[in-house]
């Protein structure tokens, strides 16, 4: 007898089987038992939550001879037919391959058939997102205005990629994602029912790891059994997903919560090396801290020996909440990054060196907060000195010499500034720009690090960062550089270096900005100080 998938030989019979949707079982069955079943309806929702088993439970409950309390009998000949699916009045197709006109067409002329056994003609169109647009068109009236005999089940899980001429004909019912208790509960009665002995922890596991689809569960649980083992333990899952061991996961959050950088480094590679998923890892570690946090406020935990609970205990001794916080937003930042890098292990290297730095975590220390006052008195001042008319400005007899004399100096300052060529060299703190050209040369991106040759930096602001190009700018090299993956990577090194996040601007040798700049800076350092006003006189 051919070998049938776990998913498949425990794919609910009934309404009363279905996990996690007890509300629209529920209005489906009333439905059935009052005889108002509608004619079109649309099943929405993530994978694996139940729409398509529901749509074949309501496909054979509509046609059973028997049925019971709104449920198929799955006895009848109906029933027996449709499950072994040789009932021809029942049709399943998928939209991801059968999405042309012309599929749409033949629905469309075989629906003026009676049915040959059934007392209706029931469609089940799943995917049906993928439909062309000519196809949704094809549907439209005969979804609207179906004989009397047929029935429209369709099932998506993108329902705002339909029209929505389509959903106004359907009525919609969304299934939503299955909670880890009732997935756990599945899996046990599974468990039992196939004579499969598995632990606690690992039904846990799995069900965290199936986000809310009962169908990812199974998968995963049939993964399990193909080594053999007579007994399936929560280390076995994490092989066979690829997730880290805790022994690794410990170590790595407290070298993170010493800021001890080398064993920090020295245990993510031997996870690496073991060729576990870099995600993985890093959902382990935001989990494994949040845990610690939780463990710091409530002293409660879930899933833990006594030994870890120890272990958790001592490393909540040794760090904030905030920090902890801190660290659960740079490891979700960076988590969320990347998802669209092709460096994925250099990625969290540097991002655990962040974490290892004290500087970085003093510096951010002061939080969002302190960025967003400083934003705002440099707008303020800013805002200030644009504001300012200083050909209205009323001349102060009083102060006449005083103002003169600042004037002028203003002036001269200024004229200075204008012809003073900017040196990069001495501006603090950017001494960092030959490693960050090495380290793209290292990392492959020899391209990105050619076209920086001859480069200088300068401070525009607190928050960005200015690349001078002495030679000028060409259209290649800013082509080149204004990539997407080049300008993150460009961008990741010098907020790395400079321990915050910066912008960067390409400005070529005659640009002004930097002058501009100077210029700013000459007026509010001269202005600074004064209690009088400006008198500027125009010659």
């Amino acid at each position: 007898m051919a070998y049938t998938a776990l998913y498949r030989k425990f794919r609910p019979l009934r309404f009363d089987d279905m996990v996690g949707q007890e509300a629209i079982t529920r209005t489906l069955k009333n439905q059935v038992i009052a005889g108002r079943t509608g004619h079109a309806y649309l099943f929405n929702g993530g994978r694996g939550t139940g729409k398509t088993t529901s749509a074949k439970i309501l496909a054979r409950a509509v046609n059973c001879l028997n049925p019971q309390d709104g449920e198929p009998c799955n006895e009848c000949e109906i029933c027996k037919a449709a499950l072994a699916g040789s009932l021809t009045d029942i049709v399943e197709m998928d939209a991801a391959s059968n999405n042309s006109v012309d599929d749409i067409r033949s629905i469309r002329d075989e629906v003026n058939f009676l049915p040959t056994l059934a007392k209706y003609r029931v469609y089940i169109i799943d995917e049906v997102h993928m439909l062309s647009t000519g196809a949704f068109n094809a549907l439209l009236k005969t979804l609207e205005e179906p004989p009397e005999h047929v029935k429209f089940i369709l099932a998506t899980t993108e329902p705002q990629k339909l029209p929505a001429t389509i959903l106004s004909r359907c009525q919609r019912f969304d299934f939503k994602k299955i909670s880890n208790e009732d997935i756990a509960k599945r899996l046990k009665y599974v468990a039992k029912e196939s004579n499969i002995e598995i632990t606690e922890d690992a039904i846990k596991l799995i069900s965290v790891l199936a986000e809310g689809a009962m169908r990812d569960a199974l998968s995963i649980l049939e993964r399990c059994l193909q080594d053999g083992n007579n007994k399936i333990e929560i280390d076995l899952v994490k092989d066979l997903v690829g997730m880290p061991k805790l022994e690794f996961i410990s170590k790595i959050t407290e070298s993170i919560f010493d800021y001890n950088l080398d064993q920090a480094l020295e245990n993510i590679n031997i996870v690496l090396d073991q060729g576990k998923d870099v995600t993985n890892l890093i959902w382990e570690l935001i989990k494994y801290i949040k845990d610690i946090l939780v463990y710091k406020t409530s002293k409660k935990l879930d899933l833990y020996s006594s030994e870890e609970i120890k272990v958790i205990e001592e490393l909540s001794e040794k760090i904030s909440k905030e920090r902890l916080l801190k660290i659960i937003y740079d490891l979700s930042e960076c988590e969320n990054n990347i998802k669209w890098s092709s460096q994925k292990s250099l990625m969290l290297q540097v991002e655990v060196i962040k974490l290892c730095s004290k500087e970085s975590s003093e510096a951010s220390a002061t939080g969002l907060e302190d960025i967003n006052n400083r934003i705002t008195k440099l707008e303020q001042k800013i805002k200030d000195i644009g504001s300012m008319d200083f050909s209205k400005v009323e001349k102060n007899p009083e102060n006449q010499p005083s103002s003169n004399a600042n004037a002028q100096k203003v002036a001269t300052t200024q004229k200075s500034e204008d012809n003073k060529k900017v040196d990069t060299s001495k501006i603090k703190g950017l001494d960092f720009w030959p490693k960050v050209i090495d380290t793209l040369k290292k990392s492959g991106k020899i391209l990105v690090a050619t076209n920086l040759l001859n480069t200088k930096l300068v401070e525009i602001n607190d928050m960005t960062i200015g690349i001078i190009f002495i030679n000028g700018l060409t259209p290649f090299v800013k082509t080149v550089l204004e990539k997407p993956e080049n300008h993150t990577e460009l961008v990741r090194l010098i907020s790395t270096e400079c321990g915050k996040t910066m912008q960067v601007k390409l400005l070529d040798s005659n640009d002004n900005i930097v002058k501009k700049k100077a210029e700013e800076s000459a007026l509010s350092e001269a202005t600074k100080d004064l209690d009088i006003s400006i008198n500027i006189i125009d010659e």
